[in-house]
């Protein structure tokens, strides 16, 4: 009796650990009509009194099923039940209407609610129902406590409650001189100590129990049921019969529960340390300010750190940039503020806290407006704006694209840098120039580190805090003007900029942090590409801006320069009307370029001096027309002379056709034979590829003199030389060969040179007729000088498909693969010398 006492009490414990975990209630709560203690001993007492093999306590052969969910119960538990099943609640029932016996079985599946045999563990536990309350809902509270181990036969599910055949386990007992039972139950006692210690939820009274219990299968049920088992593992416990087995079962159990629970105090340590810590540096914090405030000083560096992590915390940095930031913050806190280097950091921490890690704009993904934006900001320039339609559109399909690095090339004034402008306006999008001209410290692009005075970030990054937007478009205006010296080369640093496949962890010096540059778009700009360094070339597409025709100058400027320069010089649109002849003499007489700058210059002189008359006349000032007539009166006499065709065909001058920074122009090559040796003298300040296209023209003429109607002796009694008129202006390429040679040919056979003919194209030695660059500039300069006639090289006929159409209707073009057909469509042919009749003197 006293031995199953003690297990009583230790069974009533379990109950309450076990309850805690489904119903966190006292049983007065759950039967509040009962004395617990007093009834549970009567109840206890009884059970105790009789036997298994006492009929009056005899396990009957079938009883109703009572299915579990997520629990397991030993024999010996005391446990209070919820029962909301239907069926369960009238196998409840029936036990109390019999002999309040009934099989407590887990289920396999927790969410089945009509569970089958299948479902069912094959080992449940016979328990007596206790006492029973019925509640408002309809559901009921059972006290049970378990008998004895069953082994279930068969269930028969098809009634209105489960009912299952069993056999009773027997619970034997375990050797008592057994050096193994004594060590396992002295292990299991020392792990369910150890667990208690770990902060398993094991009350004291279990522990007092677990040290005086010598039963081994009954230790084993006892620690099993307070170690908050999986249903698997519990239910394994239950289906070993043998207590030495069970035993070295819930053992294993314990090691792996011990493990667990090391485990997770040393996470609950570290989460403890770590807060203690927050806990210490806020406390030591807060002393600091009182003492701080004490002592008058420190409030202001303390309220500037506070504003400093709030920045830092809402800019939304990566986290590495955010870790730095914080770091460095912390310095910032333990500095003294008056020193040099809290300056510096100060400095650090506002570049830092003001660029725009997080903030980005929404893209114009509406092809049509954006178009439309490009056409009102600019004529013409096709080319470019398909190029970011396109780009648009690839844009609105995949969100993150790797675009292209775009550098526009073309001569000044042509509108490289306004279109960049106006692709930032359709696009939606901050715009930032970059001048790169003149640059040579490679410190500009990748910014200063932090220990020289002064030291600030690059250029890059400078844009983007200006932009405020982590997006731009940022134009590097004059790219093939960089430079490079002993400060490093800035192409260099360049080419990570513009790598698509780096960018996107671009390091400043300065901030020392990456930071992401793959969302900016880089457009570059450049009047020639000879001077950027090849591998950043190759990181860029070329999109070439030829010069406007004059159409094109005329159209321009009756949309976009007349209305600036009238707006510009405080003049009402009605103040001043320029007919179409007199905006044609100021491109053909007032200016000679490419582009559109001194077109425009031209515009506003006479804009400001009809803003002059306005001011003076006031209320009696009305509308000057300017014409093609009273454009002298304006601007005074013409500045430019244009080249123009020659007036007559002459022997040893030829019209070539030269491409300049600025456009096309005409060129006039003279050559002029005279007694000598055969020597060839250059003059008019040529460059070597000139001197050397020159020198092979004169080999081939040498070569085939007698084909080319050349005397045989020429070459021994006459010197050739070719001069080239504006000597001052250096001149080099290989362009002007066949000019040359037409020249030289010209001057030894005194064949003349066709007035209306130009020509461009590289010759061999062979005579052959290569391929050459700058056709529309040079074909422009023809159209202006009245060329009729251009000879072309055959490969460059291809290059015609991008030409305005005024010039192809104005010009007529012979393509050439040979020499010899050059000579044929540009020289004359060789008149016959007529000779005197001989007179007889009388």
């Amino acid at each position: 009796m006293a031995a199953f006492c003690s297990l009583k009490y230790a069974i009533f414990i379990i109950c309450a650990s076990n309850c805690a975990a489904h119903t966190p209630l006292p049983f007065s709560a759950i039967f509040p009509n009962i004395i617990y203690m007093d009834e549970i001993e009567d109840f206890t007492d009884k059970l105790n009194e009789t036997e298994f093999g006492d009929p009056q306590m005899n396990i009957p052969p079938d009883l109703p099923v009572l299915p579990l969910r997520d629990i397991v119960i030993y024999p010996f538990m005391i446990v209070p039940l919820f029962v909301s099943r239907d069926r369960s609640i009238k196998a409840v029932d029936e036990a109390l209407s019999q002999n309040r016996m009934i099989l407590l079985v887990s289920q396999k599946d927790l969410d089945k609610e009509e569970p089958t045999q299948e479902d069912l563990y094959k080992v449940g536990t016979v328990a007596v129902i206790m006492r029973m309350l019925k509640l408002p809902d309809g559901r009921i509270r059972i006290l049970i406590q378990g008998l004895s181990r069953a082994r279930v036969e068969s269930v028969v599910t098809d009634s209105e409650y489960i009912k299952a055949s069993i056999v009773p386990i027997p619970e034997p007992l375990a050797p008592t001189n057994s050096l193994e039972v004594e060590a396992l139950v002295r292990n299991v006692r020392s792990l369910m100590e150890r667990a208690a210690n770990l902060g398993k939820n094991i009350s004291p009274e279990v522990l007092a129990i677990i040290s005086n219990l010598d039963d081994a299968g009954r230790l084993a049920d006892l620690s099993a049921s307070n170690l908050e088992l999986k249903v698997e593992n519990a239910q394994s416990v239950l289906d070993n019969f043998d207590p030495i087995l069970r035993l070295r079962r819930v053992n294993d159990l314990l090691s792996k529960e011990i493990d667990v629970l090391t485990v997770q105090q040393e996470i609950n340590t570290q989460a403890r340390a770590d807060i203690d810590r927050s806990q210490r540096e806020y406390f030591l914090r807060q002393q600091l300010k009182a003492i701080q405030s004490e002592l008058g000083e420190g409030n202001e560096l303390f309220e500037e750190v506070e504003q400093y992590r709030d920045k830092i915390l809402k800019a939304k940095m990566p986290q590495p940039a955010e870790e730095e930031s914080l770091r460095q913050l912390k310095k910032l806190e333990r500095m003294h503020p008056d020193t040099a280097e809290t300056a510096t950091l100060r400095n650090w921490l506002d570049i830092m806290t003001e660029l725009p890690w997080s903030k980005s704009s929404k893209d114009n993904l509406n092809l049509k407006k954006a178009e439309r934006i490009l056409d009102e900001d600019h004529y013409g320039l096709e080319r470019v704006k398909e190029r970011m339609v396109e780009a648009l559109a690839v844009r609105k399909l995949k969100e993150k694209p790797k675009g292209s690095i775009l550098c526009l090339v073309g001569p000044p004034g042509v509108g490289k840098t306004s279109l960049g402008r106006s692709i930032a306006r359709a696009l939606n999008r901050k715009f930032v120039r970059l001048s790169l001209g003149g640059l040579h410290d490679e410190a500009e692009i990748r910014g200063h580190r932090r220990t020289y005075v002064g030291a600030m970030p690059g250029r890059i990054i400078q844009a983007i805090q200006q932009a405020e937007t982590t997006n731009p478009l940022i134009m590097l205006d004059e790219i093939d003007k960089v430079g490079a010296d002993f400060r490093g080369d800035p192409s260099s640093a360049l080419l990570e900029v513009l790598d698509p496949e780096q960018n996107s962890t671009f390091r400043d010096n300065y901030l020392n942090v990456t930071f992401d540059l793959s969302n900016v778009m880089f457009m570059t700009t450049a009047n020639v590409l000879d001077t950027i360094q090849p591998a950043l070339r190759d990181r860029m597409e070329i999109i070439s801006l030829s010069g406007y025709t004059e159409e094109e100058k005329l159209e321009i400027a009756r949309r976009h320069l007349l209305p600036k320069q009238i707006e510009e010089n405080g003049l009402e649109k009605n103040d001043a009307k320029f007919d179409r002849k007199a905006l044609q003499k100021i491109i053909g007489e007032y200016t000679q370029e490419a582009g559109l700058r001194q077109l425009e210059r031209e515009i506003g002189k006479v804009c400001r001096k009809i803003a002059r008359k306005k001011a003076e006349l006031e209320d009696d000032f009305e509308e000057i027309k300017v014409t093609a007539n009273t454009v002298k009166d304006f601007l005074r006499v013409p500045k430019i002379f244009p080249e123009v065709a020659l007036k007559k065909d002459e022997i040893g001058t030829v019209t070539g056709l030269a491409w300049t920074a600025i456009g096309g122009d005409i060129l006039f090559i003279e050559a002029l034979k005279t007694k000598g040796k055969g020597k060839l003298q250059l003059t008019g300040q040529l460059g070597e590829v000139m001197q050397e296209s020159a020198q092979a023209a004169f080999s081939y003429a040498k070569a085939r003199a007698a084909e080319l109607g050349i005397e045989d002796d020429a070459f021994e009694k006459y010197d050739i030389h070719i001069h080239l008129p504006e000597g001052a202006i250096p001149k080099d390429g290989p362009s002007a060969g066949i000019t040359l040679a037409t020249a030289i040919v010209s001057v030894l056979s005194q064949r003349a040179v066709k007035k209306d003919v130009a020509m461009t194209g590289e010759i061999t030695l062979r005579g052959n007729v290569l391929p050459i660059g700058g056709v529309k500039e040079k074909l422009l300069a023809a159209r202006r000088a009245h060329i009729k006639t251009v000879i072309l090289p055959e490969p460059n006929r291809r290059d015609l498909e991008d030409l305005p159409q005024e010039i192809a209707e104005d010009l007529t073009f012979i393509f050439v693969e040979n020499v010899r057909q050059v000579f044929q469509a540009a020289l004359q042919e060789k008149k016959p010398v007529k000779r005197a009749k001989a007179r007889t003197a009388k």
